[in-house]
C-alpha cells in the first residue's frame, strides 16, 4: 500500500481539523465539507449523500485513502430520517465511489451509539464488561441504528473483490485539550456529582468513556495505513473513565449484575481497545488524570 493523498470528509467539523492536521504530518490532505472551507492542503465542496458529489469529490481529490467524518454528529438537531440518511447514504456513496476510483483504504467514523448507547432514551443493554467487538449491538434510536447499518454496509462492500481496506472506528465523545481541562480537571468528577449532571443518562449509557481528540486523530492515522482484508471494526476510548471512583466500584454501582470478563484494579476503561492495538498498532496515550 502506497498512500500519498488522503481525502477527509467533514474536515471542518468537530474533530475534522485535528484529523487533518495529524494526517498532514505524512500526507497531502484534501478536505471536504458541504459548505466549503480552507481546511487541508486543498478543499473541495460537496455533499457526500449526493452520488454525483461523492463521485466528483473523490475523483477530483485523486485520493489514495478516504477518511469519512462527514456525517451528522448531533442528532438532537435534526429529524430522525435526516440523521439516518446522513450516515447511511453518505457511507454507501463514499464506499461505492472509493471502489470505483481504486481508493486503497477507507476509514469510517462509527460510534459507541452502535452499541445502543448515547442517544437511546433507554438504559444501555450490556451482556458483559468491558465491551469489545463481539458484544451484541442493540440500538433503537435513529443515530445508533444508522451507525450499525453503516457497519453492515461496510462489511458487505468489504466482501467485494476490488474493495478497499475498510476500518470502522467506534468512538465516544472526543474532547479537545481545552474541553478535557474544563470538563474533567476543573470539575467535580465524583460519581455523586456526575449523577447530578444534566448529561448523566448519556454518560452512563456510554460507559463513562471518552477519547482525547488528539488520540482520535492518531487512531485515524493508524487506520489509514491498515492492510487487513475487507472490513474490520475497532473500539476506541481513553484508557480510563471520566470519574474519580475506581472502576470496580463504578461497575458495582452503575452496572450491577453485569458479567465481568476481567477484574478491575484501578480506573480502567469499560471499553476494550485490545483489537485496535493488535490490528492497527494503536493505543490511547492521553488522559485527564495526567493533566
Amino acid at each position: 500500500m502506497s498512500i500519498d493523498t488522503v481525502l477527509v470528509t467533514g474536515a471542518t467539523g468537530r474533530v475534522g481539523p485535528a484529523v487533518v492536521a495529524r494526517l498532514q504530518e505524512a500526507y497531502r490532505v484534501v478536505g471536504n465539507s458541504r459548505s466549503g472551507g480552507d481546511v487541508g492542503d486543498d478543499h473541495l465542496r460537496g455533499d457526500m449523500t449526493d452520488p454525483g458529489d461523492a463521485y466528483g469529490v473523490i475523483a477530483r481529490s485523486d485520493a489514495d485513502a478516504v477518511v469519512h467524518l462527514g456525517m451528522l454528529s448531533d442528532p438532537d438537531q435534526a429529524p430522525g430520517h435526516t440523521t439516518f440518511r446522513s450516515t447511511v447514504q453518505s457511507t454507501y456513496q463514499v464506499l461505492e465511489a472509493s471502489e470505483a476510483f481504486g481508493v486503497e483504504s477507507v476509514v469510517l467514523a462509527s460510534s459507541m451509539s452502535a452499541l445502543g448507547a448515547g442517544f437511546d432514551p433507554d438504559p444501555v443493554r450490556l451482556s458483559y464488561l468491558p465491551v469489545d467487538e463481539d458484544h451484541p449491538l442493540t440500538p433503537r434510536d435513529p443515530y445508533g441504528l444508522a451507525k450499525q447499518v453503516m457497519e453492515v454496509t461496510a462489511e458487505g462492500v468489504g466482501r467485494r473483490t476490488d474493495a478497499p481496506t475498510i476500518t470502522s472506528v467506534r468512538v465516544p465523545w472526543m474532547p479537545r485539550e481545552s474541553e478535557v481541562q474544563a470538563a474533567f480537571v476543573e470539575a467535580n468528577r465524583s460519581l455523586a456529582a456526575v449523577r447530578e449532571h444534566e448529561s448523566y443518562h448519556s454518560i452512563h449509557n456510554t460507559l463513562f468513556a471518552y477519547l482525547h481528540a488528539a488520540d482520535a486523530a492518531d487512531l485515524v492515522a493508524h487506520a489509514v495505513e491498515a492492510d487487513h482484508a475487507g472490513h474490520e471494526v475497532v473500539w476506541a476510548a481513553a484508557a480510563d473513565t471520566t470519574v474519580d471512583c475506581p472502576t470496580a466500584e463504578l461497575v458495582a454501582r452503575e452496572y450491577p449484575g453485569v458479567e465481568l470478563h476481567e477484574e478491575f484494579e484501578g480506573h480502567e476503561s469499560l471499553v476494550s481497545t485490545a483489537k485496535a492495538r493488535d490490528l492497527l498498532g494503536w493505543e490511547p496515550r492521553r488522559g485527564w488524570r495526567a493533566l
